[in-house]
């Protein structure tokens, strides 16, 4: 086994790898980029290298930096984990130059499965299964269009290098494949550098039916079942599950045999995914699927089958290449069990999946799994960290296994439900009205399902007037950057010192919205709510929020719906402009005086400092002027108290 080895990888998958060597006693070593300088997966790492400016084309995809590092730090191998490097044959060709072993198959095996033309003229050689199409050199337009008439409309046009999705258009009728082809052509150039397409029999019902398999170097290879991965947004996919619903022992059978023929062919050793189209438009048949590609890597997606075999396929990664047999036989893998894994990403489902940016300033998942479940998060973030504009916006996966797949899918819902986020904009909502959905809950799923139900999956119904309340509740104690999550404790303190009587004001969307929020005698709070809800609102129990600069976010299942709290400190100039007096913007002490009675005071001179829930904050003059009155030091004020009073001679 290896002593230590490098992970040439950021996030959440690098902290995934960091904890099965550190389990197996193997020392690591992580790689940054300068916006990656404080992530968890450097904290978790034995030691750390700097590789280069944020941008992944100079660090993350820099082969050079990586070999040199792993020399340097005396390390064995590399781990690629998935994307940037990791089926780059090139790259694993620098690896094995430098004496180092590539924690993955031979830069052979990923060329012959690198390009989807290619792969695909191999499996059928191979007796595997192919989609029906054109999979050929020849790209003249005239050409592919016959061909797509023979093999029958509606037909898909595919990049035949990348994925994701790019370069790739559905053509219903033969008047439209020019146009469709010349926008296929250029999407994949501009996003892979090849032009060059295939032409295939579009699926009408389309499962994304996967096959885990795992080779070593003695020619041993076998499966751990399948994956579904049918739920995709932009052909992405957004929760994914083992065994897949439905399946037939027969189409299994067939599938998995497939899987490990198509491994068998390129001579495969180490982890690697046979992804599978099923036309599922007559239910599961074992003659109704066919080959798509081969993901020479650990998938995203694996814990699920990790969860249904009781394995470790860090580990099984490891112990290939460092020479041994695979740990298991056929006869030894067995399925149990059903599980699901959410990819919780910083994304605006509402405005099509758009990435968002943001921090962290809230970050809480379940403590334990729901009852007869078990569950695990793949994170590489914490509280406080930023979702950057460089790097996919995953921000966890959420995998939960339950004794079947409803027990499963109940567990899935509650853990979304429990899961608060707050600082950016994200899908667990989303998530959640998928996992509630008619068809994705009776496993009627395919990859267009989220298409045709995208309006009703990523509708937010609007804020509740108790929802509201909680958040004015949450804003009106010392102003929007209070840290506590207790308001009511923090509230109920000031109640020693002076009537509960406060004014707030919030803002959801394009809606202000004014509220004052009471303490009543036995210790409930009274929130009485301006338009557009003029309504009073009673709140008898504490609930889930989280406060962040100028924010508050109330959580109802997940769903966190952020309100925006101006600043009162900001306001104050707002209201106090061309006025005689400054208000205290929130209840607080009088720590400091800088100004006395009488004296002559210019616009934006310090005049007090109020301390409010353990933070201080400045008032300044709002103009030129000449005091009349002012606070003593000591005094305990409220919300509205007159701080300072100008003498009526001009100011302006």
């Amino acid at each position: 086994m290896f002593a230590k080895i490098l992970i040439a990888n950021r996030g959440e998958i690098a902290c995934r790898v960091i904890r099965t060597a550190r389990r197996m006693g193997v020392r690591t070593i992580a790689v940054y980029s300068d916006a990656d300088a404080g992530a968890l997966h450097v904290e978790m790492a034995d030691e750390a290298v700097h590789i280069g400016p944020s941008p992944v084309g100079e660090s993350y995809l820099r082969g050079d930096k990586i070999v040199a590092a792993t020399l340097a730090t005396g390390a064995e191998a590399i781990h690629p984990g998935y994307g940037f490097l990791s089926e780059n044959p090139d790259f694993v060709d620098q690896v094995t130059a430098a004496g180092l072993v590539f924690i993955g198959p031979s830069a052979a095996s990923i060329r012959a499965m690198g390009l989807k033309d290619a792969a695909k003229r191999l499996m059928e050689k191979a007796g595997v299964p192919v989609v029906p199409g054109y999979h050929g050199e020849a790209q003249e337009i005239v050409l592919l269009a016959s061909k797509a008439r023979e093999i029958g409309y509606p037909v898909l046009i595919k990049a035949r290098a990348g994925g994701g999705g790019k370069g790739m258009r559905r053509v219903e009728h033969p008047d439209d494949f020019s146009e469709a082809l010349s926008g296929a052509r250029r999407e994949a150039k501009a996003a892979f550098g090849d032009d060059r397409v295939l032409v295939e029999k579009y699926v009408d019902k389309p499962r994304h039916i996967e096959v885990q398999v795992f080779g070593d170097s003695f020619g041993n290879v076998v499966h751990l079942y399948e994956r579904d991965c049918s739920a995709q947004r932009r052909h992405q996919k957004v929760i994914e599950e083992a065994p897949a619903p439905g399946m037939t022992p027969a189409l299994r059978k067939a599938m998995t045999e497939a899987a490990v023929k198509a491994a068998k062919a390129i001579d495969y050793s180490g982890a690697g995914t046979i992804e599978f189209i099923v036309d599922a438009s007559q239910g599961l048949k074992a003659d109704r699927f066919w080959f798509m590609e081969m993901n020479t890597r650990l998938q995203v997606e694996h814990p699920v089958t990790e969860m249904v075999t009781g394995t470790d396929l860090v580990e099984w990664q490891l112990r290939v290449a460092s020479g041994e047999k695979l740990p298991k036989t056929q006869s030894e893998i067995a399925l149990s069990g059903h599980a699901f894994e959410a990819r919780i990403y910083a994304e605006d489902a509402a405005k099509g999946f758009l990435p968002a940016t943001g921090t962290l300033h809230h970050l809480k998942f379940p403590d334990t799994a729901p009852e007869g479940a078990s569950m695990r998060i793949e994170t590489g973030v914490r509280t406080g960290d930023a979702i950057s504009p460089f790097y996919d916006p995953m921000i966890a996966k959420l995998v939960v296994h339950g004794k079947n797949r409803q027990a499963a899918l109940e567990a899935l819902g509650i853990s979304l439900s429990q899961t608060e986020i707050a600082g950016s904009t994200v899908n667990t909502a989303f998530l959640a009205a998928l996992a509630a959905d008619a068809d994705f809950s009776a496993g009627d799923v395919d990859t267009g399902l989220i298409g045709r139900h995208q309006q009703a999956l990523t509708a937010v119904a609007p804020p509740s007037s108790e929802i509201v309340a909680a958040a004015a509740l949450a804003a009106s104690g010392a102003g929007a950057q209070a840290p506590t999550r207790d308001p009511w404790s923090s509230l109920a303190g000031y109640a020693h010192f002076h009537a509960m009587a406060r004014r707030t004001r919030l803002r959801y969307g394009e809606d202000d919205i004014l509220a004052l929020v009471s303490m009543r005698p036995d210790g409930r709070f009274q929130v009485a709510l301006d338009a557009p809800y003029d309504s009073a609102v009673d709140l008898r129990a504490a609930p889930r929020l989280a406060r962040w600069p100028v924010h508050v976010t109330v959580f109802s299942g997940a769903v966190g719906y952020s309100f925006a709290v101006p600043d009162p400190l900001a306001r104050a100039d707002e209201i106090a402009a061309g006025a005689d007096s400054l208000r205290a913007p929130m209840p607080g002490l009088v720590k400091l005086v800088r100004a006395a009675k009488g004296e002559t005071v210019i616009k934006g001179q310090p005049l007090l400092i109020l301390e409010a829930m353990k933070m201080e904050h400045t008032i300044s003059a709002t103009h030129d002027g000449t005091i009349a009155e002012i606070a003593t030091e000591g005094a305990q004020v409220t919300d509205g108290t007159v701080l300072v009073r100008f003498a009526e001679e001009a100011h302006g």
